[in-house]
């Protein structure tokens, strides 16, 4: 394996690592599903770094790298829900933005042609929100003493309705953005 192929080997990683984490926390085996989040999360700083280090970006791993954060959290946050430690509206509200955010997508792809993606600030508050949350909800949900009676301290319900907030006005952004762009560009090709 070349070293240009190594990011997009570690992403690929990092996606396979959604089952057996979702599969531990099915299971309640918290600990060992904190091991793999935690691995998950270094490699995907490891992928970034190294592509950014020898200018080996691609259009895969431009596409897979989020893809690979957005279906571990969103596996997270279903099994939370299921399991009664994340309260329903928020799951509606984090999957239903990406839902939103991938359909607005693909019809944009179809009536306009290549879209590039490139996250907002907002977009990445709310995925590092996501992740902190989801973190903080494992280290309680791990029994580790002092430590975890802290992460449930800062958890709940202002760290919901915080990250509720976030992905509402975060999906809202991207709606705005790019329906503005879809405008835009129709009136350019009904010019031409």
């Amino acid at each position: 394996m070349s070293r240009e192929q190594l990011p997009n080997a570690i992403t690929v990683a990092r996606v396979l690592l959604v089952l057996p984490t979702a599969w531990l926390l099915w299971n309640a085996q918290y600990p060992a599903a904190l091991v793999l989040m935690t691995i998950a999360g270094a490699s995907d700083a490891v992928d970034g770094w190294l592509a950014r280090r020898w200018r080996a970006q691609s259009r895969f791993g431009e596409a897979f790298d989020p893809l690979a954060d957005k279906l571990l959290v969103a596996v997270m946050v279903v099994i939370f829900t299921l399991q009664s430690h994340l309260p329903l509206w928020l799951v509606l509200i984090v999957i239903g933005r990406d839902i939103c955010i991938v359909g607005g997508a693909v019809v944009y792809r179809m009536l306009f042609g290549a879209i590039e993606f490139a996250p907002t600030l907002l977009s990445k508050a709310n995925t590092a929100a996501q992740i902190s949350v989801l973190l903080m909800l494992l280290v309680e949900l791990c029994r580790f003493g002092w430590i975890s009676d802290f992460a449930a301290l800062l958890l709940d319900p202002w760290s919901f309705l915080l990250l509720g907030l976030l992905g509402v006005s975060s999906g809202i952004d991207y709606v705005v953005t790019w329906g503005l762009r879809a405008i835009r560009e129709s009136r350019l090709r009904g010019r031409g």
